[in-house]
């Protein structure tokens, strides 16, 4: 059996207790109370028991600690798969958008996701989904633009004869009306 690892010694026991305290990454603390236990003379078994994980996840943890400290125990995003396009082919993708298609060449008269993805594959040999073309034209600043439904037989031209014109619900007032003449006693006045 292989020696464990030894944890550096710039950290003790109730400084990473004090420090799974202050975090707000639970995993980070379960971790750093996994490895407390360890400096405070615990075996390796007990700490894998107090983060409940295996032997090898402690000495995963260990490495890390050893390596960037506290910071080393935060999960950290994936980095996810490698893109498909490179720079090169984005600024291509992004000129024809621009440029538009060319009907005799393109055999479309407006650029759909769908035809982007087989010019991709003509061009570059790079087999990409519709889904992944809508993404990359995102998030080079393009927006999907789409025409206002139109009823096939609905002719512009007669469109005018059609429309209602209301007038408006409200009217404007006449003016005000005439005000009584007001008294001086506040009572009514008799006829003199």
């Amino acid at each position: 059996m292989a020696a464990p690892v030894p944890l550096r010694t710039d950290f003790d026991g109730p400084t990473l207790r004090r420090s799974a305290k202050v975090t707000k990454d639970a995993a980070q603390a379960r971790r750093l109370l996994a490895l407390a236990e360890i400096y405070d003379g615990g075996s390796r078994s007990d700490a894998s028991r107090i983060g409940g994980v295996t032997l090898q996840i402690i000495r995963d943890w260990v490495l890390r600690f050893n390596a960037r400290g506290p910071a080393g125990l935060i999960s950290g995003k994936a980095p996810g798969n490698r893109p498909k396009l490179n720079d090169e082919q984005r600024r291509a993708l992004a000129a024809i958008v621009e440029k538009g298609p060319i009907p005799a060449i393109h055999d479309v008269v407006r650029w759909r996701r769908k035809d982007l993805a087989r010019w991709l594959l003509e061009e570059f040999r790079i087999e990409v989904d519709e889904t992944t073309v809508g993404r990359e034209l995102r998030a080079m600043g393009f927006a999907k633009l789409s025409v206002r439904p139109r009823h096939h037989t609905q002719n512009e031209f007669e469109l005018d004869a059609f429309k209602k014109s209301f007038r408006p619900s409200w009217q404007p007032s006449r003016g005000s009306s005439p005000k009584a003449p007001k008294s001086n006693s506040g009572g009514p006045t008799k006829p003199g």
